[in-house]
């Protein structure tokens, strides 16, 4: 018997570093039930130099990963998301484009690894935070029993993983 397979998208102001780790962890962890995507609404137009090269010291493809503007998202011929998480607290107070499907949303606010000044070691421990919290939220979202829960009990668990250790911002909810 076949599982289902969601889409998800993870949404940023930049679309350059926390989204990115996003979009990269769930594609290597997620097998075939998920297929993660990653977007901004006011993309930088590159991906971080520091995240690209701490997914790749850990094994995580950074293939095809590219800084893009949300609207690609919305658009008639784009995949249906399933889940939406936003993972800076300005993306979560933004006006979301209306997604096709009431996908499920929650906020798993991350600080900002790019906002790190310093030498480079610290800017490089901000990126390896901000993986590690991601790689632990996405754990536990794969882990959830996503098939046998409603959706008032699922959009509860959403938005306890986005409370987890290290977690930004109140907002409670994303799209």
């Amino acid at each position: 018997m076949s599982q289902a397979r969601y889409n998800v998208l993870f949404l940023c102001t930049g679309n350059s570093a926390r989204s990115i780790l996003g979009e990269a962890v769930l594609n290597h962890v997620g097998g075939e039930r998920f297929q993660a995507f990653s977007a901004g609404s006011h993309p930088k137009g590159e991906v971080h130099p520091l995240a690209l090269d701490v997914l790749q010291k850990r094994g995580i493809s950074t293939d095809g990963l590219r800084s893009k503007a949300w609207d690609e998202f919305a658009a008639p011929d784009a995949p249906a998301m399933d889940f939406i998480f936003t993972v800076c607290d300005s993306a979560a107070g933004e006006v979301c484009p209306v997604w096709p499907g009431q996908p499920l949303s929650a906020h798993w606010g991350i600080p900002d690894p790019a906002a790190v000044d310093g030498p480079d070691f610290r800017r490089r421990a901000a990126f390896e935070d901000a993986l590690d919290q991601m790689r632990n939220r996405i754990a536990a979202f794969i882990s959830l029993p996503l098939s046998s829960l409603d959706r008032l009990a699922l959009t509860s668990r959403l938005q306890g993983i986005g409370a987890m250790d290290g977690a930004t911002g109140s907002r409670t909810s994303a799209a």
